[in-house]
């Protein structure tokens, strides 16, 4: 799924004030959180999920992995925090349509 920069924008301005329902710990990205991040996806549409490293290339690649696994899009990755949307059968977040 490819958002235009208004998606972006505007799934930018919903994700401001969630707070991270899955947070990465020091076993990384397994089976588990990717199934935990999976289901919250199917539930919410749109997380924050936490990256707790320092090092920008492997955040980098650990969300690219969730976004391969998961099927989701990153709209934003600031600071330790991706913000990620896909969407579910119920559309409970209604997008601007693309023009």
């Amino acid at each position: 799924m490819n958002l235009t920069t208004k998606q972006k924008q505007y799934l930018k301005g919903l994700a401001h004030n969630l707070k991270p329902v899955v947070l990465l710990g020091a076993n990384g990205l397994t089976e588990g959180v990717l199934a935990e991040i999976d289901n919250a996806l199917s539930h919410h549409e749109l997380i924050k999920v936490k990256v707790p490293t320092t090092d920008r290339e492997v955040k980098l690649a650990i969300v690219d992995a969730i976004v391969r696994e998961t099927g989701a899009v990153n709209v934003q990755l600031i600071g330790h925090n991706a913000v990620l949307y896909r969407q579910s059968e119920e559309m409970k977040i209604a997008l601007p349509k693309a023009r």
